[in-house]
């Protein structure tokens, strides 16, 4: 399993405990989803583990369902446990420590447990997912003229959803198909949709939302001092790593 570097496991009688630790988090979001959100950070006082990196390991211990949704309810923090259930049910929850939904999830139709499969979606999505800031986010932002704090930027990932019309591909790729910003207030949610695709032919469908805070008004040099300090961090991080 490609995940294992990123988490230990043990059997229990009501499913698989998982832990992560901060470090763990950490280098799954900056190597595998290319995502350089302070919140993972190791030292950041709000951590939380990559919301992508639950998703990723319930389909590596429950298998891909042709339709499933997830709903994030809660955030994993420093070193807290969480256990994915074995169940056969259509509807499972990701519990933490305190035996409270982290995330929630439905399926339907075919599953598979296919390895290879599971991997080439779950790598294309989380890829696919990490980008959206600020390829996806900033033009949003600028389009509705509102802008996140640059002290405290706050992106909460919400949901994610997909379909596949069939399960016999074996390369998944997601391709971006549109998007789209709410804002109430000082609150935002976004929808991010894109198209699973196979070698040029679309197998599927799905979206992500997200939810953006402390909202104010769009301020070019600001947005341009935020994209600044992400890029600089992953330019910082890529050159130790080398």
């Amino acid at each position: 399993m490609y995940l294992t570097p990123f988490h230990t496991s043990n059997q229990t009688p009501s499913g698989q405990q998982i832990h992560i630790t901060p470090e763990q988090a950490s280098v799954f979001a900056k190597q595998i989803s290319d995502d350089f959100n302070p919140l993972h950070n190791p030292e950041a006082k709000r951590f939380c583990v990559p919301g992508d990196l639950l998703f990723s390991l319930v389909l590596a211990y429950q298998g891909l369902s042709q339709k499933m949704a997830f709903h994030y309810t809660g955030m994993i923090g420093k070193n807290m446990a969480v256990t994915i259930p074995d169940t056969n049910e259509s509807e499972l929850s990701v519990l933490d420590e305190n035996e409270k939904p982290c995330l929630n999830a439905s399926r339907q139709g075919e599953i598979t447990h296919d390895e290879t499969l599971i991997e080439a979606f779950s790598r294309a999505y989380v890829a696919f997912s990490g980008h959206c800031f600020p390829h996806i986010l900033v033009p949003l932002m600028k389009q509705h003229n509102v802008m996140i704090n640059p002290e405290r930027p706050m992106v909460i990932y919400e949901s994610m959803a997909f379909e596949f019309d069939q399960l016999n591909g074996s390369h998944p790729v997601l391709e971006f198909k549109d998007s789209q910003l709410e804002v109430k207030g000082k609150r935002g949610q976004v929808r991010i949709e894109f198209n699973i695709m196979e070698a040029g032919k679309q197998i599927g469908s799905g979206f992500k939302t997200m939810v953006l805070s402390g909202l104010r008004e769009y301020n070019q040099e600001c947005i341009e001092d935020i994209v600044l300090r992400y890029e600089r961090s992953k330019s910082e991080y890529n050159a130790k790593t080398k």
